[in-house]
């Protein structure tokens, strides 16, 4: 089973619930596309390299997950590509140990 992490950079105009929902709908999309949720790690309000969408914050998110659908991280970054609220996103294979 490959093992995977989503960096998500969420907007930080939404609010606390909205943002819990966004996460919550990565959850469901990558049990949907095959893949098993194991961990999310919350960094919190950070500052942004550079400004994007007139916001200079942005909360970040680093969702792990687990797949053998070798095409569950392009379906998850088609779905990031137009979900509300999520200003950048990156999905990355890790290495195996």
């Amino acid at each position: 089973m490959s093992k995977y992490e989503i960096a998500v950079v969420v907007s930080a105009r939404l609010e606390d619930e909205e943002r819990a929902a966004v996460i919550d709908k990565i959850k469901d999309m990558i049990q949907r596309f095959g893949g098993n949720f194991t961990d999310v790690d919350d960094w919190g309000k950070r500052k942004l390299a550079y400004e994007i969408q007139k916001m200079d914050e942005a909360f970040y998110y680093f969702v792990h997950f687990e797949s053998d659908n070798s095409d569950c991280p392009n379906e998850l970054e088609q779905q990031l590509r137009i979900m509300d609220g999520v200003i950048r996103y990156l999905v990355v294979r890790l290495d195996e140990e």
